[in-house]
């Protein structure tokens, strides 16, 4: 259940996410700044259904506002363009972004109070951890 997202979570730990990064193409100084970024996630839902995932760190902010099993473009905050799709499965959020003939794939699940990204591209898997503010 989406329900289970909405609110803010600091993020408390972040494995392998520099290699995450380069695995996807991502240029050594976004790396480092990804890498010293420490974001806090925040996840509504409004009136109409639409979830809105904001992602706010000293260096950027990020905010996409999308509907389950609906692709839309996004550009992500290394400036990827992708098309993207979010579904619900298994009490996770999937979301999987596809461009230039690539694939990866960001799994948020809630589990034990802590919510749980994991990011996967190719073989390469970065784990994320937050915890709720609220």
């Amino acid at each position: 259940m989406v329900e289970n997202f909405v609110g803010t979570w600091r993020m408390v730990s972040s494995e392998n996410f520099d290699d995450y990064m380069k695995a996807l193409g991502v240029g050594f100084a976004t790396r480092q700044m990804g890498n010293m970024a420490k974001p806090s996630l925040t996840f509504s839902v409004d009136d109409q259904g639409a979830i809105c995932m904001k992602s706010q760190s000293t260096f950027k902010t990020t905010e996409l506002k999308f509907r389950l099993n609906e692709e839309f473009e996004e550009i992500t905050a290394d400036d990827r363009k992708t098309k993207t799709t979010f579904t619900l499965e298994n009490g996770k959020l999937v979301q999987k972004q596809s461009w230039d003939g690539k694939e990866t794939t960001l799994e948020r699940e809630v589990t034990d109070g802590k919510l749980i990204a994991k990011c996967t591209m190719g073989k390469v898997i970065a784990v994320r951890s937050y915890v709720k503010e609220d």
